[in-house]
């Protein structure tokens, strides 16, 4: 179902994908610096997430400014929040590359409002991008430092965005429930020679969605 979700004076394209049975969590999803929410590997998921109940909805924004796509995944949080037709009960958040950032981003913000309600359940990063190409004394891990909802981070371990290591390392000072699950040999883009997308994008897909349902299941024992 397409939407247009008003951002400021202007509008955001977004599709849901909506499972057959009412879902009380959804996911939101967004795309890397290029590229919008059709990237293909934003499109596997949301389809199997909503195959296997869960709400999604995938957004575009354009523009490589981190604080403007963080002010636009804030409007879709809200959107989604006040949505009639959906009412759920929470929401992940989740994006890919610079898309995690800007989620990353949010959840700080919000979790140091004083109204944080409980509605953000958790953060997916599909390749975070902890420094650029090269520059890993510059690490960009400020927001997961100070996030306390569950995260999940899949990365490539031969991610040249996000060296293995720095991730662990930063994984291990995040005061965060966390998890992160490495595709092997995969670049920032998540190639693997050998492997084909699809076959990449099942591993994937299975590990966002088993990562959810465990941190649902968490929240209503």
């Amino acid at each position: 179902v397409k939407v247009k979700i008003p951002f400021g004076n202007k509008y955001l394209d977004a599709i849901f994908s909506v499972p057959e049975k009412k879902s009380s969590y959804g996911v939101i999803l967004t795309h890397g610096a290029g590229g919008d929410m059709n990237f293909p590997h934003l499109v596997s998921l949301a389809a199997y997430l909503a195959s296997h109940g869960v709400l999604c909805l995938r957004f575009t924004c354009k523009g490589l400014n981190v604080a403007y796509r963080t002010k636009a995944f804030k409007a879709v949080v809200e959107y989604l929040k006040l949505s009639d037709d959906h009412k759920l009960s929470g929401v992940f958040l989740a994006g890919r590359s610079m898309g995690s950032r800007a989620a990353a981003s949010v959840i700080r913000q919000l979790s140091q409002d004083d109204d944080d309600d409980g509605f953000i359940q958790g953060l997916v990063c599909l390749s975070f991008p902890l420094h650029r190409p090269k520059l890993q004394s510059k690490l960009r891990d400020e927001d997961l430092l100070l996030i306390s909802c569950p995260v999940l981070f899949v990365s490539g371990s031969a991610d040249e965005m996000c060296e293995k290591q720095l991730l662990e390392g930063v994984v291990s000072k995040m005061k965060a429930p966390k998890k992160i699950h490495w595709i092997d040999k995969a670049n920032h883009g998540m190639a693997v020679k050998g492997r084909t997308t699809n076959d990449v994008m099942e591993e994937i897909n299975a590990q966002v969605f088993s990562w959810l349902r465990e941190n649902i299941q968490l929240q209503h024992k």
